[in-house]
């Protein structure tokens, strides 16, 4: 376990950062690069840690991968050319490996095992076993498939008409994938619209998804084609600077290259709502995903709600809106957000208790938190219990304590973003 010794009490910051490649759209571009015909190049790809698992799950599936710092190149033979692998699929801390490979090895001719870290082993994956078996998939798990490992027994799969229970990107991606290799029509019908990076992607691919209002529908059989990928800034980890900014006096930081994707931008809505002082400057490009830099300063912010159709489109930022939220005047309700208490950790009563321990007044709900501010950040130890933003999130709060703050299992940043504390500290001025 690493322990982090973190600054604090910093009045300024500034310059600027060009945050490292979404997630989201790394992971995808590997895996339809995959399972696309010819060779794919993706430039801006993050090499953290859960992405690289990606990598890692499709050369034991025998696909060509070569990278070369934040350069992919994949030679992809389709989804028909992969292997059965020797041995276990590994996935480490990345759900969004596990539930999207899921839905690729469904429609293989052979046997393949999925499993990750703890963290991985406590997460649902019901959500996504249960409709793939719709569509006549074999897995089978701990728990009658809940849990991992998952050994996923290769069928052939009919397309399915399903309504999502819960709003989640990473179980209408499954059933997608698996829907491009099902006999027939595959639809997905969403309560809220989820990050749609997967449908841009198909397209993207030369193939061909369909959105008609809350349903998506992919026909199966579709042969993929090898593209070139450029990927944006993720804004998941831009929002963590952007809040920076945002709260400490004097700062005033520019982020260059940040996915703008609007099922992607609920922090930049929140920080409008609550007074933030910033200015988009959109890329004029033709590319599948919307980009453009960010300058923000700090000001004074007011109190909010977020809740509703909102949270999807902010759910991996809820942490470190918690965070903004206690430099806010007012008290911030944040709602319909028990999906946190699934994630790497159960991010509602992590961020809690984590933010207690510096001094924050915040308190938790079923669904999400009460936070009331405008408050005073003391110090103390910490924890970022094994989950990336956790550890980021309190990364920051640590630049407005007043004593010092010590992190324990910092390590855990490296899974979306190995050069974080080198980005932040490039910008504390004083």
């Amino acid at each position: 376990m690493s322990v982090k010794t973190l600054l604090t009490n910093r009045t300024t910051l500034e310059g600027q950062v060009k945050v490292p490649g979404d997630k989201s759209i790394s992971h995808r571009a590997v895996m339809f690069g995959s399972i696309a015909n010819g060779i794919t190049r993706i430039e801006n790809f993050l090499p953290g840690e859960d992405c690289l698992s990606t990598i890692s799950c499709f050369r034991q599936l025998g696909v060509d991968i070569v990278r070369d710092g934040s350069n992919v190149t994949v030679t992809g033979k389709g989804a028909d050319g992969l292997n059965q692998p020797e041995n276990k699929l590994y996935v480490g801390n990345s759900g969004t490996t596990i539930r999207l490979m899921m839905g690729i090895l469904s429609g293989l001719p052979f046997t393949s095992t999925l499993e990750g870290d703890e963290s991985i082993a406590r997460r649902p994956m019901t959500r996504v076993t249960l409709p793939l078996g719709k569509m006549g998939a074999s897995i089978m798990g701990r728990n009658n498939g809940e849990f991992t490992p998952l050994t996923v027994q290769g069928q052939k799969l009919h397309g399915i008409t399903y309504e999502l229970p819960v709003a989640s990107a990473q179980v209408k991606s499954a059933i997608l994938l698996a829907g491009l290799q099902a006999e027939g029509e595959t639809i997905v019908i969403e309560p809220v619209k989820t990050r749609d990076h997967t449908e841009r992607m198909i397209n993207q691919f030369d193939g061909n998804v369909e959105r008609d209002g809350d349903a998506v529908k992919v026909t199966g059989g579709q042969m993929l084609k090898g593209t070139h990928i450029n990927v944006p800034g993720d804004i998941s980890s831009a929002a963590f600077f952007l809040v920076a900014a945002a709260i400490v006096p004097g700062s005033d930081i520019i982020l260059r290259n940040v996915g703008l994707n609007p099922t992607r931008t609920g922090i930049v809505d929140v920080l409008s709502a609550m007074g933030a002082d910033f200015i988009i400057e959109p890329y004029e490009s033709e590319a599948a995903e919307p980009a453009g830099d960010i300058r923000i300063k700090y000001s004074k912010l007011n109190s909010t709600i977020v809740e509703g159709d909102l949270i999807p489109r902010l759910i991996d930022e809820i942490p470190v809106i918690a965070l903004l939220a206690t430099q806010a005047e007012g008290t911030t309700i944040i709602k319909d957000a028990g999906e946190l208490k699934v994630k790497e950790t159960n991010r509602i009563d992590t961020v809690v208790n984590e933010l207690k321990k510096l001094g924050a007044n915040i308190e938790a709900t079923d669904d999400g938190m009460v936070i009331h501010g405008k408050q005073s950040l003391e110090g103390g130890t910490v924890s970022a219990h094994g989950d990336h933003r956790i550890g980021m999130m309190l990364s920051i709060a640590a630049l407005l304590c007043k004593r010092d703050v010590t992190l324990e299992q910092s390590e855990a940043i490296a899974v979306s973003y190995p050069g974080f504390f080198d980005d932040l500290y490039s910008l504390v001025k004083k």
